[in-house]
């Protein structure tokens, strides 16, 4: 039943746990093409790393959705005019540069 229906959706996605994909919370090592880039439950924030792909084209990070999340990663190489300072999370940081 449930394994045929699942490895008929996802023949190549290797998940120990078939209920994980489509469960509604996002997992990043499931977000693949392989995976339906987990049943869907990505979609959202792939469209939001897309659209900031166009906003910031020449930022290298590892993670784009943490730009502009609240949070200033300024350690990371987040924190470049490139990345727009974090997405502008790095501005209070970078008011005061010497202020650690």
């Amino acid at each position: 039943g449930d394994c045929i229906e699942f490895n008929s959706l996802y023949p190549n996605c290797p998940i120990g746990v078939p209920s994980r994909i489509g469960d509604g919370e996002c997992e990043k090592n499931y977000n693949t093409e392989a995976c339906g880039f987990d049943g869907g439950d990505c979609d959202e924030l792939n469209r939001r790393a897309d659209g900031l792909k166009s906003l910031y084209p020449n930022c290298n990070v590892t993670d784009l959705t943490s730009l502009g999340d609240g949070e200033c990663n300024w350690r990371s190489g987040y924190n470049t005019i490139e990345c727009g300072f974090d997405g502008g999370d790095c501005d209070a940081v970078n008011k005061y540069p010497d202020c650690y």
